[in-house]
C-alpha cells in the first residue's frame, strides 16, 4: 500500500493564533505532526500552508512543503490545491492529518489509508472511538456518526444520535457502555478523483446546518468508511490548556 499525507497549516487561528508555529519541547507544533506522520508507512509526507513562516520553518527541519492558496474554504480544497500540483494520480490515496495534532499515533495514519484501499465503494474513509462520558454525547463539538452494519456511515451530527427516546425524554442520565454512540474523529483518507469532484461541489444543506464538511460528500452520494481507531487518539490543540497539556506531556 502506497499513500502521501498531507498536513494543511493556517498560520490564523481565533483561539490560538501562529498555533503551527508554537513551541512544544523545543519544537515547532507542526514539526511534531510531521515527525509523526513520518513514523507512518506514507510514501510521501507534505505540509500545505499559505504562510510563508511557517513554509519557512518547515523548510528549516526538513519537510516537503508547498505553498497554496490563502482562500481555501477548508482543509479538503487544500488537499485538492496539493494534488493538483503534484499530479498526483486520480487513484492516489491521500491522507488529511490535521496540523494540530502533535500526538497523532501513526497506526491510526496507516490505518485509514488501509481501510480506503479495502472498501472500494468508499471515497472516504475515516475512524471514530465509542462514546463512554455523557457530557461528550451532549458535547456540539464532540460530532457523533452512526454507521450500517458493514461500517459505512449513515450519518454525522452534533446532536447526540442514536436519540434514546425514553430515558433522554425523562432526562435520565444514561448509562453509557461502548457499542452504541461513537464520536467522531477527524482524520480522512481520500482518493484524489473524490478531491476533484468535491471541489466543485456547492456547500450542501446538512453542511450548512451542522457546518461539517463530511455531509457534502453525503448529501452527494459518496460513501463514507468508518471504523473504531486502532489506537487512542489523543486530543488536539485548540486551546491555550490543550497547548499546556501537550507540552507537560513531552517535556515529561
Amino acid at each position: 500500500m502506497t499513500f502521501t499525507v498531507v498536513i494543511p497549516a493556517r498560520y490564523a487561528s481565533t483561539r490560538l493564533p501562529a498555533k503551527p508555529l508554537l513551541e512544544i519541547a523545543g519544537k515547532p507544533m507542526i514539526q511534531h505532526v510531521w515527525e509523526r506522520a513520518c513514523q507512518s508507512r506514507a510514501r510521501t509526507v507534505i505540509i500545505a500552508t499559505d504562510d510563508a513562516r511557517i513554509f519557512d520553518a518547515a523548510k528549516n527541519f526538513g519537510a516537503d512543503v508547498v505553498m497554496t492558496m490563502a482562500d481555501h474554504q477548508s482543509g479538503t480544497d487544500r488537499l485538492q490545491e496539493v494534488a493538483s500540483q503534484r499530479h498526483l494520480p486520480d487513484n492516489e490515496i491521500v491522507v488529511n492529518v490535521q496540523g494540530d495534532e502533535p500526538l497523532i499515533p501513526a497506526a491510526v495514519i496507516d490505518q485509514v489509508a488501509a481501510n480506503l484501499q479495502k472498501n472500494p465503494a468508499a471515497g472516504i474513509s475515516t475512524l471514530s472511538e465509542w462514546i463512554v462520558d455523557a457530557d461528550q454525547l451532549f458535547d456540539p463539538n464532540a460530532v457523533k456518526v452512526v454507521t450500517d452494519r458493514q461500517g459505512y456511515a449513515l450519518y454525522f451530527s452534533r446532536a447526540p444520535i442514536p436519540w434514546e427516546r425514553d430515558k433522554f425524554f425523562a432526562r435520565e442520565k444514561p448509562q453509557l457502555e461502548p457499542g452504541t454512540w461513537s464520536r467522531h474523529i477527524g482524520i480522512y483518507a481520500y482518493r484524489v478523483s473524490f478531491l476533484h469532484k468535491f471541489i466543485q461541489w456547492p456547500v450542501g444543506h446538512l453542511e450548512m446546518l451542522e457546518k461539517l464538511e463530511q455531509l457534502r460528500a453525503m448529501e452527494n452520494g459518496v460513501r463514507i468508511h468508518v471504523a473504531n481507531a486502532c489506537e487512542k487518539i489523543p486530543a488536539g490543540v485548540d486551546t491555550q490548556e490543550d497547548l499546556d497539556r501537550v507540552r507537560s506531556l513531552l517535556q515529561g
